[in-house]
């Protein structure tokens, strides 16, 4: 019988969940400076679309603004949807939380669709009593 990890508590677990509500939101605005302030000053992205990590808050800015202008040239929007989250506490007091991420796309004046389907993990720690993402990365399946 395998054992099962530690899971966080109610009350974490809601935060974790409206942090990463608020955290999106300010992604599918275009906010970049206030998404790339949901990660530690020396946060780490690792995309499956880059051969290295986004590292550090101007380049995750930087990085944001290019994506939200490449979207908004397109005509198009992204919603990122987050699902199927466990929420993981470590010794050292960080939350290893995963989950399930679904981007739909929706074009101006075309319907919805269904972009893409990630898995994310990401570190998570507490800086000024915040939580802040330390490391992301993604992964999808229809990639090695």
């Amino acid at each position: 019988m395998a054992v099962q990890a530690p899971t966080a508590p109610a009350d974490v677990y809601a935060e974790v969940q409206h942090f990463y509500a608020r955290q999106m939101r300010d992604l599918d605005s275009g906010e970049a400076e206030t998404w790339a302030g949901t990660f530690t000053e020396d946060g780490a992205f690792k995309p499956p679309s880059l051969p290295e990590p986004v590292r550090g808050r101007p380049a995750l800015t930087e990085g944001a603004r290019q994506a939200a202008a490449g979207l908004a040239a397109a005509g198009e929007t992204h919603r990122h949807y987050v699902g199927m989250l466990t929420v993981t506490p470590a010794d050292d007091g960080s939350l290893t939380a995963e989950s399930l991420v679904s981007i739909v796309a929706v074009p101006r004046g075309g319907p919805a669709r269904l972009h893409l389907v990630c898995v994310c993990r990401d570190v998570l720690v507490r800086e000024a009593g915040e939580l802040l993402v330390r490391d992301r990365v993604v992964t999808r399946d229809d990639r090695p």
